[in-house]
């Protein structure tokens, strides 16, 4: 290797490393609901023409002011009123709603007038209003709590808001709620996610690269204990990052709630090949070989098969871009460029800095050489002389990995997928236990034939709707169109709570049809579209899974094929919660068909580079093994397969044959050689079963660096996959040599 092409490589190096640099302050941080749709969907389609007349369903922020002795108290409800007023004034909010500004409409011989929900200025008015609002459904569990010891600001903010909009408008927010001293508030809706969703994505990746970059270096050091070889191998690795880092800058700019795993990807994969390629180069050099010499047999024994394990993995994270969610898809593109890139970082820039050092300076002499021989030679004879026991052994782990994958669900709910110890959560769970919580169920309303929205026979379906609405405890905040008749009704009849109710006759509502006209609260843009042939109800529904609130929506159809007069009205369930919700509907297919094509390609890829079908067998029956073992941990742990979880096939599969293409290469390379089929394996076992062994350790406790993460995905990605390598490498240091005295004579 001549002095000009090391030159050469180095300078090529620096000046992408400089390009990098500039282009990493590129990148920006983003979280939207959106991202979490399925392309594709008829569903989504539909809603997207559903929101082109009406509103978008999460623009809104709550604000939830809690007092444990009761909210009745004349100066907590004097400052919830002031505050009220001065949220008007927050950037990007285009209402305001609460209980100290609401009044009951009254009809007087002159005109319709109002008296407040509260009485602010009257304390001994606050048990007859406290008695009344807690029997109105208009607003409890919505702007009140069922105790009374909370109330809701709502803020209506504008569609569509954007990450620095929201920062905005929560920085605003939190001035003014400081300002008034509220001790115990919980905020809830679309800019607060976005805002604190990006604040912990920027912070993992940032915890993730620096532990990710100390387990690197401590583990360098272990294998090599010298100073050189520890700094040639963190550096490469360091470098490889930067440049994935620079190619985020330059090309994707926006990173999502995956980003945190790209560090632990990056350096943790590129640990393999490095750790394969100083091995064997350490080992050429021990022979006497010459530092150029030395390098050429290392690249010629080990370089396709490090090209191989890191092609087969970008491969295995390229089978991604099946699924529908935007980001899972963009998570499996950038991961397959994250991982040639560290592979071309390590064949270029490592092999060069290696050829500078000699043998002592990259690695201690193996004091333990006598201890890896008697373990490897012990796997060698074990395998040979207990066949039937592993493939038994084997056979038995599969059927209870099978039982595993049969307790898997996709009942997702957002509880368990919010980040640990988080504000957000702490919010999130205070809103689902004391109020109407988040989820959204929409129901769009096409009016038939001549009818429109506000016919009396169009609402009296609707009212039977939400009638049946009510009965599930887990809905709570109806509200349509409805309402304003309702209201007009109760004005009518002294302001009952029973009366709140469509009239009975037709007669009686063409009555206030002139009424209605001349209320202010009725908002037509918001519950029907202005030309009268479309409508909405709007509700809330607890977090109680995807599943079990697709089953709900399966039998509410139902109940609407047989209940609601279809010559009036076409009812069509739609919102963001239905849409995000469908994703569990499509992981399973996009699944299997992202993981059957990676396994395809990277099968026949294999099939072609060693020119053998026995060997391609050989190949994939290990590594099917650790991906049911992936689905069984799922199973018995009760983790829901979630878009999120869904991609730790994908990691497992496209790490895991890493091993069994260094085997396999290094077993081929042998009996190409002349050896026979025994010899050829002992020789394998026994110059590769070292590394196979190290670089398995350092996968497993380099994605337990997500344990650190806030992010449950995360966790469950890092556990799983740690787990399940070392599954992986059980079965290939036990299963393998059986099929390979098996199948090739």
């Amino acid at each position: 290797m001549s002095t000009r092409f090391r030159i050469v490589v180095l300078s090529l190096f620096a000046v992408l490393s400089i390009l990098s640099v500039r282009a990493a302050f590129n990148i920006r941080f983003a979280f939207d609901f959106e991202q979490f749709f399925p392309i594709g969907d008829p569903d989504l389609e539909a809603f997207k023409e559903f929101v082109k007349e009406f509103e978008t369903d999460d623009n809104f922020l709550l604000v939830a002011l809690h007092r444990p002795e009761g909210v009745f108290d004349q100066e907590f409800l004097q400052k919830v009123h002031q505050f009220s007023l001065d949220c008007r004034d927050l950037p990007h909010v285009k209402q305001v709603l609460s209980l100290t500004k609401i009044g009951y409409p009254i009809k007087t011989p002159f005109a319709i007038t109002s008296i407040p929900a509260i009485h602010l200025d009257r304390p001994e008015l606050y048990a007859s209003d406290k008695a009344r609002l807690l029997k109105d459904e208009r607003f409890v569990r919505n702007l009140i709590s069922e105790d009374a010891k909370t109330l809701v600001v709502y803020l209506k903010n504008i569609e569509s808001i954007e990450l620095s909009q929201a920062r905005e408008l929560i920085k605003a927010l939190d001035a003014t709620v400081k300002k008034y001293q509220f001790k115990d508030y919980h905020y809830l809706g679309r800019p607060y996610f976005q805002q604190e969703m990006v604040r912990l994505q920027q912070k993992e990746i940032v915890i993730a690269t620096l532990v990710s970059a100390i387990l690197v270096t401590l583990a360098m050091y272990f294998v090599f204990r010298r100073f050189w070889g520890t700094a040639v191998a963190v550096v490469s690795m360091l470098l490889g990052l930067l440049l994935f880092v620079g190619f985020l800058g330059g090309f994707v700019r926006e990173l999502n709630t995956l980003s945190a795993l790209y560090p632990v990807l990056v350096l943790i994969i590129g640990t393999s090949d490095i750790v394969h390629i100083m091995s064997k180069y350490n080992d050429e050099l021990h022979k006497g070989h010459a530092r150029d010499k030395a390098m050429w047999n290392t690249i010629r024994d080990v370089g396709l098969a490090t090209f191989m394990t890191a092609l087969t993995t970008a491969i295995g994270f390229a089978s991604l871009v099946t699924n529908r969610v935007m980001p899972i898809k963009d998570f499996g593109i950038n991961a397959a460029v994250g991982v040639m890139i560290a592979y071309f970082t390590v064949i270029l820039f490592t092999t060069v800095m290696l050829t500078w050092f000699r043998a002592d300076q990259i690695a201690q002499p193996e004091k333990e050489h006598a201890f890896w021989e008697r373990l490897l030679q012990g796997i060698v004879d074990f395998t040979r002389n207990h066949p039937r026991a592993i493939v038994l052994t084997t056979i038995g782990v599969c059927l209870l990995s099978l039982l595993g994958i049969s307790k898997i669900t996709t009942n997702y709910d957002i509880i368990s997928n919010l980040p640990r110890n988080s504000k957000i959560k702490t919010d999130f769970l205070f809103f689902e236990k004391h109020l109407a919580g988040f989820r959204p169920m929409e129901f769009a309303i096409f009016i038939q034939g001549k009818y429109r929205a506000d016919d009396f026979e169009v609402l009296r379906e609707m009212e039977k709707i939400e009638k049946e609405l009510h009965k599930a405890s887990f809905i709570q905040a109806i509200f349509s169109s409805t309402a304003l008749y309702k209201s007009i009704n109760q004005m009518y009849h002294n302001n009952r709570v029973d009366a709140y109710r469509l009239p009975e006759s037709k007669e009686e509502f063409e009555s206030y049809r002139r009424a209605a006209k001349r209320l202010p609260q009725f908002s037509a843009n918001v519950l029907v579209s202005k030309d009268g042939r479309k409508a909405r109800i709007t509700s809330r529904v607890s977090d109680i899974g995807a599943d079990n609130i697709k089953a709900f929506g399966n039998k509410l159809e139902r109940w609407i094929d047989t209940n609601i007069d279809s010559t009036i009205i076409q009812v069509r369930r739609t919102g963001t919660g239905l849409i995000m919700d469908k994703n569990s509907a499509y992981i399973r297919s996009n699944l299997l068909l992202g993981l059957f094509s990676s396994i395809g390609l990277i099968s026949l890829i294999i099939a072609f580079v060693l020119r053998s079908f026995r060997m391609m067998v050989i190949f994939l029956l290990p590594n099917f093994v650790p991906l049911l073992v992936a689905g069984a941990l799922l199973g018995y742990w009760g983790v829901e397969l979630d878009a999120g979880i869904s991609i730790v096939f994908s990691v497992v599969f496209g790490i895991a044959v890493d091993d069994t293409i260094h085997f396999l290469s290094k077993f081929k390379l042998e009996l190409n050689q002349g050896h026979t089929v025994e010899e050829a394996l002992r020789v394998t076992l026994l110059e590769t079963g070292k590394a196979l062994i190290l670089t398995t350790v350092f996968l497993f406790f380099g994605f337990l660096v997500l344990l650190f993460s806030q992010h449950p995905t995360s966790v469950v990605i890092g556990l799983l996959t740690s787990i399940t390598l070392m599954a992986g490498m059980v079965t290939e240091l036990m299963l393998a040599p059986v099929l390979v005295r098996w199948l090739i004579k």
